[in-house]
């Protein structure tokens, strides 16, 4: 603001009705925006009415000061189109009747707030010339008697127009099954004589076809059965032949079948017997190997050393004790090397007399 400037504050009618210094603000809003305002009025036949209306509204604003600043001509720009409106409503409204207001009111309500062109029909909005303020539209929330009187005429007028309605549906409903009943009555006997007319026509080429087909049926009779026994001799033995083919094609495949599944059975046991084989020479290998690691095991355990004191062991035990009991020789037999006894006993008896022998063992 400039040294010479200072805010104005704006003081606008406001509340639902109108009513003025509601509203305290020091910027003017450009709209769109809506506001209501309840009206009451009195139609030509003395019946009072509240009506409430909401306009919607905008400013209308010029690209220049001049038209920036001609907003602000009206201060309670609120207040003033309410009272507009309100009076162009009573003045519209109480030219009419109750009867053709309560049927008409959107119509003559509209008429008032945008007025008619030259051709009579109703303008799309209304702009007041002072502040460039634009009335686009105009909605009516509600129409309430203000006496009782009129309510109560109201409500029978209500009711009236309603019964009206319901029995002119009613009427008309009737009226309209009426008449599909009877165009569909209509319909049907004339599709009754189309399907007798349609009935006569085929009965007739009925007939001519039965008088054809008795023709043919004794004219060709005859041939036809010698035709089909011909037919049937054919088939019969074009059948015998076709099985003669077929019986041989099965034997055929059947031999192959045979062939190739006694081919496939030894081919099996081949396999087998190879496999089987290859196994025994790989176990005997396997067994082989495992004796020869068993005994190089034992070998390496045992040592070289105990081995060869173990083949000592034996003779060396014997002498010792054949030298413990003062025998000089010694001879040890089985049942599976029978000797001559008697022979080795002269021969030892000859060599020294008086030598003792018992069992199987002889010592000197």
């Amino acid at each position: 603001l400039g040294p010479d400037e200072q805010f104005t504050c704006l003081s606008l009618s406001g509340g639902t009705p109108k009513e003025p210094n509601v509203i305290k603000s020091i910027c003017l809003r450009l709209g769109p925006d809506f506001m209501t305002d309840v009206v009451v009025v009195e139609t030509s036949d003395h019946a009072r009415l509240s009506i409430q209306l909401s306009y919607n509204w905008y400013f209308a604003v010029e690209n220049n000061s001049e038209g920036a600043s001609k907003i602000f001509q009206v201060p309670d720009f609120v207040g003033d189109t309410c009272k507009s409106m309100a009076s162009r409503v009573r003045g519209a409204v109480a030219g009419t009747t109750f009867d053709d207001f309560h049927k008409h009111s959107t119509t003559i309500i509209h008429a008032a707030v945008f007025g008619k062109d030259g051709t009579g029909n109703v303008n799309k909005n209304r702009q007041f010339a002072e502040n460039n303020l634009v009335i686009t539209n105009v909605d009516i929330q509600s129409v309430e008697p203000v006496d009782q009187r009129t309510r109560d005429a109201l409500s029978y007028s209500v009711q009236q127009a309603i019964e009206i309605t319901t029995k002119s549906q009613e009427a008309n409903a009737r009226h309209e099954a009426e008449r599909q009943a009877q165009e569909a009555q209509g319909k049907l006997e004339r599709q009754r004589l189309k399907d007798q007319v349609a009935a006569e026509k085929e009965k007739q080429s009925l007939l001519q076809l039965q008088a054809e087909s008795s023709a043919v049926q004794s004219m060709g009779q005859a041939k036809a059965e010698a035709r089909a026994r011909a037919e049937a001799s054919q088939i019969e033995y074009e059948a015998e032949l076709k099985q003669a083919e077929l019986r041989v094609q099965a034997k055929k495949i059947q031999d192959q079948w045979e062939l190739q599944q006694l081919k496939e059975q030894q081919e099996a046991e081949i396999s087998h017997q190879k496999a089987v084989n290859e196994l025994q020479v790989q176990m005997a290998k396997q067994m082989a190997d495992i004796e020869t690691e068993r005994f190089k095991n034992q070998v390496a355990a045992i040592g070289a050393d105990t081995i060869q004191a173990m083949a000592q062991a034996g003779p060396e035990m014997q002498a010792k004790l054949l030298q413990g009991l003062g025998l000089k020789s010694v001879l040890i037999t089985d049942g599976s090397s029978p000797v001559n006894l008697f022979n080795t006993a002269n021969g030892l008896i000859g060599t020294q007399p008086g030598a003792a022998a018992g069992g199987s063992v002889l010592g000197q």
